[in-house]
């Protein structure tokens, strides 16, 4: 059968450096630190302090009280981005298809916060139990993808994909799949996370992946830094409006770029650190290269993973190495972490706008809070240091890798239609 084009028609964003799409992408232009001290909680007994929060978010400036109440965090960043995406593509329930039209979004925890709350709010308590009936709904994670469904009367395909910080670029590829398939033509895709709480920040100090950098948050991110002392903690929320190319055209959308291939592997090696070597890495972009139908010298640039962790961004140096050989020095790299911190579950989406953004203007966001260079790393390689770096892009390919091993990563390129 013949494989329908997937082009990208609408985008949503809300982040810890701008709360839509536009003003995200000013943020990363502009080398914003996302990293505060940590304002959701009282986090002053903590190893870390601060994390990159969402700023100025207030959930009944897009819902009722009423309403907001009833969803867990999580799920009130993935219905605001949904409502900015649909606007965004020119769609609505009058001129959708819902038959035709679905969502696969994804989470890497999903409605934390409510479950820490309904938990502690029963131990204050004599033991009887009494938990909020939205309790199970609040806090599972394919819920968002639900209430994007109906909130948009979209009957297609519909369910969430969880692969921890790798989820939704998971979810774009496998939206991207079931278009290319021919079994939809619009698929709303991508991810929301919201883990800043105590169980959230406890959890992940306690496994020392964290940077420790209270007295300095705005640069505690510093991806490829010989000083990285593990990542910042962010929440944030993306989406994409996928749509079959034919389908696109024939309402007039506008079309920002086309979703080339995708790749998805495991490393196969241990819970939590990556494969020394980074193999995985480099199988999930030689696997996405494939499915483009691409070489590596038809790529511009890499939004990498670079968390900011001591052993995650040597490995994935080593794999971009391997995949592009010497092309890999005309490459731009950066790593967004460095401003957004590691949103998890939403870190793929909106990393892949941020390529998308750079493929559109032909600009390269950059990595910031660096300072001193790793020895350990190529120090030819353009990593796009603290300041963007205008250049024609062809197209780019951004990395996310998740504990358990799971490795996902997504081509984008300029549409020539």
């Amino acid at each position: 059968m013949e494989l329908k084009r997937i082009v990208v028609t609408g985008m949503g964003a809300l982040t810890p450096v701008g709360n839509t799409l536009e003003d995200y992408w000013t943020g990363l232009l502009n080398g914003v630190p996302g990293a505060e001290p940590i304002q959701l909680f009282d986090a002053s007994k903590f190893k870390t302090r601060f994390a990159c929060e969402v700023k100025n978010f207030d959930p009944t400036n897009f819902m009722d009280r009423k309403e907001a109440r009833k969803i867990d965090r999580f799920t009130q960043f993935a219905l605001v981005v949904s409502d900015e995406a649909m606007a965004d593509a020119g769609l609505n329930k009058d001129n959708i298809n819902p038959d035709r039209a679905g969502v696969v979004f994804g989470s890497g925890i999903g409605g934390i916060m409510t479950f820490q709350h309904e938990v502690m709010e029963f131990a204050k308590g004599d033991g009887t139990p009494r938990f909020n009936p939205f309790f199970i709904p609040k806090m599972i994670l394919d819920i968002a993808a639900g209430q994007i469904s109906m909130r948009y009367n979209l009957r297609g395909p519909n369910f969430a994909v969880v692969s921890a910080c790798a989820s939704s670029t998971n979810a774009i590829i496998e939206a991207a799949n079931l278009i290319k398939l021919g079994k939809a033509d619009i698929i709303v895709s991508g991810g929301s996370e919201a883990v800043i709480c105590e169980a959230g920040i406890g959890g992940f100090n306690a496994m020392k992946a964290m940077s420790e950098r209270n007295d300095d948050p705005h640069t505690a991110s510093r991806p490829y830094d010989k000083d990285r002392d593990g990542f910042v903690m962010g929440e944030a929320a993306g989406i994409l409006v996928l749509e079959e190319l034919e389908h696109a055209k024939a309402r007039g959308a506008k079309i920002y770029c086309e979703l080339a291939g995708g790749g998805a592997s495991a490393d196969a090696y241990h819970i939590t650190a990556p494969h020394p070597e980074g193999l995985g890495a480099r199988n999930v972009m030689l696997a996405a290269l494939k499915d483009a139908g691409m070489q590596a010298s038809d790529i511009d640039y890499i939004n990498t993973h670079g968390t900011s962790t001591p052993l995650g961004d040597v490995a994935e140096v080593k794999a971009i190495m391997n995949v592009f050989g010497e092309h890999a020095y005309n490459l731009n790299i950066s790593a967004t972490k460095s401003m957004t911190g590691h949103c998890l579950g939403a870190a793929g989406v909106i990393e892949a706008i941020a390529s998308i953004k750079a493929v559109m203007h032909d600009i390269i966001p950059p990595t910031i809070n660096h300072f001193t260079d790793d020895p350990e790393l190529d120090s030819r390689l353009n990593f796009t240091f603290n300041k963007p770096q205008k250049r024609i892009v062809r197209a780019a390919l951004s990395n996310t890798f998740g504990f358990g091993g799971h490795n996902a990563c997504v081509i984008v390129k300029k549409f020539e239609g």
